[in-house]
């Protein structure tokens, strides 16, 4: 019933830019935090950044001042912008969304597929 589909992974050169997005779908109510992960060969799952309903944002240590989290709340769109990016940022990259559907009290999380970020030379 709920949807989320990234788009915008790739192969790029160190120091190229990317922008993923992250559209959900279906029947929602609100969605409060969305966030974006990533999980490297061998890696465990870890955040990138979040960004909450009001726009509050944070970010891992590794990617700030590269990295860009926004949202278009009448999409149900989250996006991240990545710059001077380097093999380090090599991932599966995943979003989340915390959400409340309609006709429900609850807020639960729901997680894309997934998007292939590589970065190489």
């Amino acid at each position: 019933q709920v949807q989320l589909v990234e788009s915008g992974g790739g192969l790029v050169q160190p120091g190229g830019s990317l922008r993923l997005s992250c559209a959900a779908s279906g029947n929602i109510f609100s969605i409060n935090t969305m966030g974006w992960y990533r999980q490297a060969p061998g890696k465990e799952r870890e955040l990138v950044a979040r960004i909450t309903s009001g726009n509050m944002t944070n970010y891992a240590d590794s990617v700030k001042g590269r990295f860009t989290i926004s949202r278009d709340n009448a999409k149900n769109t989250a996006y991240l912008q990545m710059n001077s990016l380097e093999p380090e940022d090599t991932a599966v990259y995943y979003c989340n969304a915390d959400l409340i559907m309609h006709n429900s009290p609850y807020q639960y999380r729901y997680w894309g597929q997934g998007t292939q970020v590589t970065v190489s030379s």
